[in-house]
């Protein structure tokens, strides 16, 4: 039996069967041997033949007689839990998953804006009462829409925004470059409170980093409008929680949709919980049933890279060598 050109861990991610995944990378790189590791047994026996890796991470021990493995390609966009410093002593590419959810965020993002503008969870709590009761909506068009992180997922969802008639601004870390949104700020705390105080809704789509923890905090939640909505898509902990509860309760802001928390998961008996004004999903913003396709494309992309040298698609690390 040849040796595999590319191997699939076993360890699945958000419900998806890797099963699948092997089976998609199989259709997308017909010429390639694609195998699926289905045991531990079999990770150590195969990984150690393989030129590519792909799961949510690799145990440092299956890296010691891995002498082909030339990529490991890495099934979330987040690559913390991974084994870096061994995968760079080894030489190894590392490339992520960054992109695939952008969609899906960037959707959920504008529905969760949607709701507040026209009041429909107030609409979804009557009818769970039984009430037939008409109540006030608004209209999105002519919001401002500030958009923090300019990224893949923040570009997905200024793209769909254009429809709407809003005004649009960007917070991105390097503001002369330019970017999608009518105009653009940088994450220095001016801007941001100048971005903030002229917001109908504000929309996180940033990593979290020294820079970005904490970013809004009590004084950026107090420079918001009290109409204002904030819609977390990035990191639990961008948001000061403590402080948003308190502008939830006291009328500082108008509400919040959150896709991620500080903690997470949120705790049963936690103050968001029972807030009518915030909104809460299970960290499921990015789940799409395109999720292997997109991730396969990528892999395809770098594995022509691996044969001609052009550039690799999401690349976290690539030794100089390389």
């Amino acid at each position: 039996m040849s040796k595999p050109d590319i191997v699939v861990l076993r360890e699945g991610t958000e419900g998806l069967s890797m099963e699948s995944y092997a089976e998609t990378l199989r259709e997308r790189l017909p010429e390639a041997t694609v195998e699926l590791a289905r045991t531990p047994k079999e990770e150590r026996e195969l990984v150690p033949q393989a030129r590519i890796v792909t799961g949510v991470t690799i145990e440092e021990e299956l890296l010691e007689d891995a002498d082909r493995l030339e990529l490991f390609a890495c099934t979330f966009a987040g690559t913390d839990h991974v084994p870096m410093d061994a995968l760079a002593e080894h030489g190894v590419v590392v490339t992520n998953a960054s992109g695939i959810h952008a969609p899906g965020i960037a959707e959920q993002s504008i529905a969760n804006m949607l709701v507040f503008a026209r009041n429909l969870h107030e609409g979804w709590r009557r009818k769970s009462n039984g009430e037939w009761r008409h109540f006030q909506s608004r209209e999105f068009t002519d919001s401002t829409v500030t958009v923090v992180g300019l990224g893949s997922i923040g570009q997905e969802i200024v793209q769909r925004l254009e429809g709407f008639s809003v005004e649009t601004i960007g917070i991105r870390y390097t503001p002369e470059k330019g970017g999608p949104t009518d105009e653009i700020l940088s994450f220095e705390e001016d801007d941001v409170h100048e971005a903030f105080s002229r917001s109908e809704y504000v929309v996180l789509a940033c990593p979290l980093n020294d820079l970005t923890r904490n970013l809004v905090d009590e004084d950026a939640l107090a420079t918001l409008p009290p109409e204002a909505v904030i819609v977390n898509a990035a990191r639990g902990g961008i948001i000061d929680t403590d402080a948003l509860v308190s502008a939830l309760q006291f009328n500082g802001i108008r509400g919040a949709a959150l896709d991620v928390t500080d903690p997470e998961p949120l705790p049963n008996d936690h103050e968001l919980w029972g807030l009518e004004n915030c909104l809460i999903t299970p960290h499921t913003g990015g789940h799409t049933p395109k999720h292997w396709d997109r991730l396969a494309d990528i892999v395809a992309t770098n594995v022509d890279a691996l044969e001609d040298g052009r550039g690799f698609e999401n690349v976290v690390f690539r030794p100089d060598s390389s």
